[in-house]
């Protein structure tokens, strides 16, 4: 099990939101690429990255922060981001700046063709983030809950050659209430690409639960504020995970 920290930007700064609210942001560090450092040095192996006034205005709009945090990391770990990204042209620049996996969510859904041409121009490197509510896909930084199922919409997606669904459950999502386990099994389940979770861990009692579910799919787990506000040790985490499941190759 890969445990995941990640780094939600917003004006520049490191923030987490609780259920995606903007206004309802804690700014957890002024310097990203110091953040990025930092779990890197903690043992991460890879990083979580999110645009969020990008999800929201459907274009990038932390675009300079982004390459700082690459350059911080100066490719000692792969790095997902994801956050407004539209286009074609949005997805080739962040590649050739250094982010390994692009994450299309919203466009996934609304933009016909889109996320199907993505893969084909970009094989191994798109990923695709569902965000989900009650079962039901949530677009546009979870501010509209769609009718699509989440489970239809990743088994057709896992036909384009996505790498990865990265799933959330929004109700929780920043809560620190706990992952849906339930839900992300079932979804593992009916995939043969890997699921990441993400939403709702809180401390390392999760982390275990994470652990027994991997063999059915689950095979990373994206934290934010449990790790920023203390809750939950990363390194402590990944070092349990390790040891849970020491055949682990995600």
């Amino acid at each position: 099990m890969l445990i995941i920290p990640a780094i939600d930007l917003k004006d520049g700064h490191c923030v987490r939101l609780k259920q995606g609210i903007m206004e309802d942001a804690t700014v957890f560090s002024e310097d990203p690429g110091e953040m990025a450092t930092h779990w890197l040095a903690q043992g991460a192996r890879r990083l979580h990255l999110v645009d969020l006034n990008g999800a929201f205005a459907g274009k990038p709009k932390n675009a300079d922060v982004i390459r700082e945090i690459v350059q911080a990391v100066d490719e000692d770990i792969p790095i997902q981001l994801g956050g407004g990204i539209r286009d074609l042209d949005t997805i080739e620049r962040y590649l050739d700046n250094g982010i390994t996996y692009v994450i299309v969510g919203t466009a996934a859904v609304k933009i016909p063709g889109f996320l199907h041409d993505a893969c084909t121009a970009f094989p191994g490197h798109i990923m695709v983030g569902l965000d989900a509510k009650e079962g039901k896909v949530a677009v546009d930084g979870w501010s509209k809950v769609t009718g699509h199922c989440v489970i239809d919409l990743a088994k057709k997606f896992e036909g384009y050659g996505v790498e990865a669904v990265i799933y959330t459950d929004i109700g929780r999502d920043g809560m620190l209430s706990g992952v849906n386990t339930e839900a992300t099994v079932e979804l593992a389940q009916a995939l043969t690409i890997p699921v990441i979770a993400s939403g709702g861990i809180t401390n390392i009692d999760d982390i275990r639960t994470l652990c027994e579910i991997e063999s059915e799919g689950v095979v990373g787990a994206i934290t934010g504020r449990a790790i920023y506000e203390g809750s939950l040790d990363f390194e402590q985490a990944q070092i349990l995970a390790d040891e849970l499941n020491p055949n682990s190759h995600f």
